[in-house]
C-alpha cells in the first residue's frame, strides 16, 4: 500500500495509527554530499532547455527543483505510458508504465544539466531504491531520467558511472536513462503540492526534509522563493 496515494486526511489518519515515533526514523530522509559532474559549468547558450526527472513522488521533486537557481519552471506530471492513462487514478494503480516525473524548464547559462543531476542524486530522492521511494512503492514511483537530447543521456550515463566508481552510495545506483517521449502534466492539485500544503503530514514528514538538506547542502545553488507553477488553488 502506499500512503501517497490517499487523501491528505486518511494519510494522516494512517500515519497517526502507525505512531510517528515508528513512522519518522524508519522512513526519514536523507541526503548525500555528491561531487558535481565534471562537466557540471553552466556554459549552454539556449534561453531555456527541458529536463525530465522521476524519483518517487511527484510533489518532493517538483518542490526541490522549484527552490533551485536557473529553473524557470517545473511541472509535475505522468510520462513513460499512454496519453489515455496519464491521469492520476490510473497511474496510481502501478500498471499503466507511467512514472510521476518532473519536468524542468532552466536556463542552461545559468544552472547546467550537470548541476540539476547533482541535486536530483543528492538531496531529490534515493537513487538506490528500486521502485520505491520512502512510503511509496510501485513502478510508478521508479528512480529515472527521461533524456531530452543525445548532450543529456551522455552527461546522465557518465555521472551516473562516475558516482558508483566513487562508492559514494551503500548500493549501486538503478536510476534508469531512457529517451523521453512524451510528458503530460499532472492534475492542477497536484501542482505546487508542496508550497500550498505544508502543513500535511506527508510534505512534513517527506517533502520538506529534502528542502532543508538542499539549503543545507547545496546553499550555491538553493534559492529561497520557488518558481510557482500556479498559486492559490484548491486541492
Amino acid at each position: 500500500m502506499s500512503v501517497h496515494h490517499t487523501p491528505v486526511a486518511r494519510r494522516s489518519l494512517l500515519l497517526s495509527i502507525a505512531g510517528w515515533a515508528l513512522a519518522g526514523p524508519a522512513l526519514a530522509e536523507t541526503a548525500v554530499k555528491l561531487p558535481p559532474p565534471g562537466d557540471a559549468a553552466a556554459t549552454g547558450t539556449a534561453a531555456v532547455e527541458t529536463a525530465v526527472f522521476a524519483g518517487g513522488c511527484f510533489w518532493g521533486v517538483q518542490a526541490i527543483f522549484q527552490h533551485t537557481k536557473g529553473v524557470q519552471q517545473a511541472v509535475s506530471g505522468y510520462t513513460g505510458g499512454r496519453k489515455d492513462n496519464a491521469f492520476y487514478e490510473a497511474v496510481s494503480e502501478g500498471t499503466t508504465g507511467h512514472a510521476e516525473a518532473v519536468q524542468v524548464s532552466f536556463d542552461p547559462r545559468q544552472v547546467s544539466y550537470g548541476r540539476l543531476l547533482q541535486i536530483f542524486f543528492s538531496v531529490a530522492h534515493d537513487p538506490t531504491q528500486l521502485n520505491r521511494q520512502g512510503p511509496d512503492t510501485g513502478t510508478q514511483y521508479r528512480s529515472a531520467l527521461f533524456t531530452t537530447s543525445a548532450v543529456q543521456k551522455a552527461t546522465a550515463e557518465r555521472y551516473i558511472a562516475q558516482l558508483d566508481a566513487a562508492k559514494l552510495f551503500p548500493a549501486k545506483i538503478v536510476t534508469a536513462v531512457v529517451p523521453l517521449k512524451a510528458f503530460y502534466p499532472a492534475e492542477d492539485r497536484h501542482q505546487d503540492y508542496a508550497t500550498r500544503h505544508p502543513d500535511a503530514d506527508y510534505i512534513v514528514a517527506y517533502d520538506q526534509p529534502k528542502i532543508d538538506n538542499f539549503r543545507a547542502m547545496l546553499p550555491e545553488l538553493y534559492r529561497a522563493a520557488p518558481a510557482l507553477v500556479r498559486v492559490g488553488s484548491s486541492s
